[in-house]
């Protein structure tokens, strides 16, 4: 007779593509794995690509700890469209003329949302009110009222000014809604904007470069799968202690 399998357990880095969601990427291991108990350490939209940190087996215990870090973004900002989403994703409301701007102007505006403060969410989020989650209330057409957020945002740095386009790197903690960073900014410099492309860099201490693409991991044996698997303690402590 067979001994059962071990289960799995460790945490895994992923190079989410876009088009998927948090959720699409837990399904699919745990097709891959043969096990239910798989979480992830903090969504990403679907049209996001990047660093997704997965729980596999015990390591989901670690889940509260693994969210709460900083994490780190690169990716493209379009000004002079406003969407109902607050990225290129939504349905376009209004477009609007971008002014000539210089780099230093455009680096001068960010600057303005480096340190503390507080963020409404967007109404297409995953937030709940009265348990009920703003992006349903939103597909109804609602708009209502949401309470802000305390976020950090420790660095907003200009990679590239092209108008319309901002190429940026963000550093924030967590909770920090970086297409309403996209949607603010344009409504400070006046024409409005929206996030084109998301690509998570880092979460706390671990970094996308440790990450393999899902679909590479997916087509790998199994014993080679499981090397891929940090540690949990080599993990925890650095946050839990």
């Amino acid at each position: 007779m067979l001994a059962p399998r071990k289960e799995l357990e460790g945490v895994l880095l992923v190079d989410k593509p876009t088009d998927h969601t948090s959720h699409d990427v837990v399904a699919r291991l745990r097709g891959k794995l043969h096990m239910k108990r798989i979480g992830h350490a903090g969504t990403l939209d679907p049209a996001a690509t990047g660093l997704l940190v997965m729980l596999v087996g015990k390591a989901t215990r670690m889940s509260q700890y693994l969210m709460s870090t900083e994490k780190e973004y690169s990716g493209t900002i379009e000004l002079g469209r406003v969407t109902n989403t607050q990225d290129a994703a939504g349905e376009v409301l209004e477009t609007r003329p971008v002014p000539a701007l210089t780099e230093a102007d455009v680096t001068k505006v960010m600057a303005t949302f480096k340190g503390d403060q507080y963020q409404i969410p967007p109404m297409f989020s995953a937030v709940k009110i009265d348990g009920v989650p703003l992006y349903k209330k939103a597909r109804k057409g609602e708009d209502i009222e949401r309470e802000p957020r305390f976020i950090r945002v420790m660095a907003f740095d200009l990679l590239r000014w092209a108008s319309p386009e901002i190429d940026f790197r963000v550093h924030c903690s967590k909770g920090t809604y970086v297409r309403t960073l996209a949607h603010d900014l344009g409504e400070k410099i006046g024409c409005g904007g929206l996030l084109k492309s998301l690509r998570r860099t880092a979460s706390g201490e671990l970094k996308l470069e440790q990450a393999l693409p899902l679909e590479d991991l997916l087509a790998m044996p199994l014993p080679e799968l499981e090397k891929r698997l940090l540690p949990v303690h080599a993990v925890a402590p650095r946050i839990a202690l």
